[in-house]
């Protein structure tokens, strides 16, 4: 699978926590998708993935909060980034960091 890079960003929030983006546009939809990007967000607190959206052969569009597994309806990858913001900023507010 041939991918071209789109953005590889890791931005710190707090000392002990930071966002990392990564998204490629692949030449071919990895399956069950079919759309040509292949993705993954996480945020990261104390050294813990907390949050993740993915992609991944088999699997498709899927988001992990804590230890649950979800479906994620992938339309675009600007609506991507602003969903997972989202949950990030829900996240933050249910765990008490502002």
């Amino acid at each position: 699978m041939k991918a071209s890079p789109l953005i590889r960003r890791r931005v710190v929030l707090a000392a002990d926590a930071f966002v990392e983006v990564v998204v490629w546009r692949v030449r071919e939809p990895v399956p069950p998708a079919s759309h040509p990007f292949k993705y993954r967000l996480a945020y990261v607190v104390r050294g813990q993935c907390v949050l993740r959206y993915d992609n991944e052969r088999g699997k498709g569009d899927h988001r992990h909060i804590g230890n649950v597994e979800s479906a994620y309806a992938f339309t675009t990858p600007e609506q991507l980034m602003v969903d997972f913001e989202s949950e990030v900023k829900r996240w933050n507010r249910e765990h008490g960091r502002t």
